[in-house]
């Protein structure tokens, strides 16, 4: 769960609030953080004693990625690593800069797709030299059919040795064609105006075979004029997820509402919050080893 602040709550409020709502404790807990900030922060330490935490850093701060991977922000790179190595050591996902597609700049030097992936590679490798093991590395996409059909998308990977699983984010909202195709448009969602995009799942399995995958952040928004649709996609997430082997953690994005995704809060309706209830505690995706 990416437990978002609501009503003026801290993210460690939120994070409780929400569980209490679900019933339940969450099994990853989703932490932004950007340019000099260290993680994970003294509450999510706290909070990973019985919780995997998830964190996502953009470490560019006001750099371009180029500048990055030729070593712009190295001294943050080896701040936070000691920063690591003295306070947590427990394995965690760490996320380099989630969903650049919307970013890239091919005709501007310096936030090219390859340049990204430089900059990934450089922050990830940088971390291991300076001792960092604990870090599962995750390649967040948006995944959406707008990017993968771009021409440098493929550029975007920064290689299988500094990418443990790959991840992406999708949602479903508004008037949304994917309420059309439940849970498998939601993971693999198809551009019919362009057929050569196989859809995420499929172009993942082809491209990384081997490598899980976790959706990093995806919700739901209520329908307009469909109070039942909600509820109905949460009841029908086991079925669909049993299709996707590869699929290994869902993290769903809890907000108020928001543009564009819209209300993804798990109690924008009552049916809804019953609804997420029931999943939550479903064997398919509340698995305990």
């Amino acid at each position: 769960m990416a437990a978002n602040p609501l009503a003026g709550e801290s993210w460690d409020q939120a994070l409780l609030a929400y569980e209490s709502r679900m019933g339940r404790r969450v099994d990853i807990a989703h932490f932004y953080h950007r340019d000099r900030e260290l993680f994970p922060t003294a509450d999510e330490i706290r909070r990973a004693d019985q919780r995997f935490l998830l964190e996502n850093w953009k470490p560019e701060a006001g750099h371009s990625w180029a500048q990055v991977a030729a070593g712009a922000v190295d001294g943050e790179i080896d701040r936070e690593a000691a920063y690591l190595k003295a306070n947590f050591t427990k394995p965690f996902f760490l996320v380099v800069h989630h969903e650049p597609e919307n970013e890239v700049d091919q005709a501007s030097s310096g936030f090219t797709a390859k340049d990204y992936a430089a900059m990934f590679r450089h922050v990830v490798v940088r971390l291991r030299s300076d001792g960092v093991r604990n870090a599962v590395t995750v390649m967040n996409y948006l995944g959406t059919p707008k990017w993968g059909g771009q021409p440098w998308f493929d550029q975007l990977y920064p290689g299988d040795d500094v990418v443990d699983w790959v991840a992406e984010d999708p949602y479903v909202f508004g008037s949304n064609p994917l309420w059309r195709t439940g849970f498998a448009g939601t993971v693999n969602r198809r551009d019919f105006a362009d057929p050569s995009w196989p859809g995420f799942y499929d172009w993942a399995m082809r491209k990384h075979p081997g490598k899980p995958i976790i959706l990093a952040e995806w919700g739901v928004d209520e329908q307009p004029g469909q109070p039942a649709a909600k509820s109905g996609y949460f009841a029908a997430v086991p079925a669909g997820l049993r299709h996707f082997p590869a699929v290994k953690a869902l993290v769903y994005w809890n907000a108020a509402a928001t543009n564009p995704v819209g209300a993804t809060r798990i109690d924008s309706s009552g049916r809804s919050l019953t609804a997420f209830r029931s999943l939550s505690g479903n064997t398919v995706v509340n698995v305990r080893h």
